[in-house]
């Protein structure tokens, strides 16, 4: 077994790439039954533009309007093997926390890291600068279920309980296969693991083709929770994962049906707002090393066309 580039994942001894998937469970609730209670201004939502799972928590909050209650502090996207740092910020310090690195924040924990080790997204308590939860699935659902409150008056209901089955069975699904799966291929330390990830990426690629040619979202008649889960994965697939990663039968432009879906939500959502090119290429290409040594990262492709319209009004 040899550890990956990313952190909190390995290689195994077959090849297979395996994410770590134990987080800090302690969660942000209107009771504070965990001692961490909801709160404006309290928090800060750690975050990097880079990272896909940071990305659904950007995603939600602006969908939810809470951007003025939980503030978010950005760390730059190439990170160190020790942490994510805060480059992008005035003398390299984040202004609200103080701190140069997330490690800082995690460094406060009295029970040490976690088995994910520093991640992203991470809501840090700024009373006490430490960090309260990497949970990244737990932390969107809780934004939806406990900060009601401050969410604007016409935020959707990204989670309604008639559709929550669906929705996590579709989801669960996406991300063994998808949002994972880019990274199974990416990290293969073989090439039987690299093959049966492809397949399997692809095969469900293909079922999402199918599935969205009659319906504009992914489950129901509205945007949900499954579509934040997805489109990180699709925005970020010419840019990195078709080459980078070697997921490389088809671009997203190349797929019709997935393309409409993931352009509609960029304009329609206003998802496209939360998106940089530049610090997902930077990511991928100039922190993984050990699949990229030259570091180089490439101009393209053109993303341009975006900003396209969909003409997908006729399935909503």
């Amino acid at each position: 077994m040899t550890q990956s580039k990313e952190h909190g994942s390995y290689v195994s001894g077959g090849g297979d790439y395996e994410r770590k998937t134990r987080y800090i469970p302690t969660r942000i609730t209107k009771d504070g039954g965990d001692g961490y209670a909801v709160e404006p201004g309290r928090y800060r939502l750690a975050v990097s533009r880079a990272c896909p799972w940071a990305h659904r928590t950007i995603l939600t909050r602006k969908l939810l309007g809470l951007e003025d209650v939980l503030s978010m502090a950005v760390a730059g996207p190439v990170h160190d093997a020790d942490s994510w740092t805060f480059d992008l910020d005035p003398g390299g310090v984040d202004p609200v926390l103080g701190i140069p690195r997330l490690k800082d924040a995690y460094d406060k924990r009295p029970d040490g890291y976690p088995e994910s080790g520093i991640t992203v997204p991470a809501v840090v308590d700024t009373a006490t600068g430490m960090v309260v939860t990497n949970d990244f699935e737990q932390i969107v659902k809780d934004m939806v279920t406990q900060w009601t409150e401050f969410q604007r008056e016409d935020a959707p209901d990204l989670w309604p309980t008639e559709l929550r089955d669906e929705i996590e069975e579709v989801s669960h699904r996406n991300y063994t296969e998808v949002n994972n799966g880019v990274y199974r291929c990416g990290f293969a330390g073989s090439q039987e693991a690299y093959d049966a990830a492809y397949d399997r990426l692809f095969a469900r690629l293909d079922w999402l083709e199918e599935h969205l040619s009659t319906r504009r979202y992914l489950v129901g008649e509205r945007l949900t929770l499954a579509d934040v889960r997805l489109w990180p994965t699709l925005v970020r697939f010419d840019a990195a994962y078709h080459g980078h990663f070697k997921c490389n039968r088809s671009k997203l432009t190349e797929m019709p049906v997935l393309w409409a879906y993931a352009r509609d939500l960029w304009q329609t959502w206003d998802f496209g707002s939360t998106v940089n090119f530049e610090h997902i290429k930077a990511h991928y290409y100039a922190t993984h090393l050990d699949i990229n040594p030259t570091g180089i990262v490439p101009k393209g492709p053109e993303t341009s066309g975006w900003e396209v319209p969909a003409g997908r009004e006729a399935l909503s």
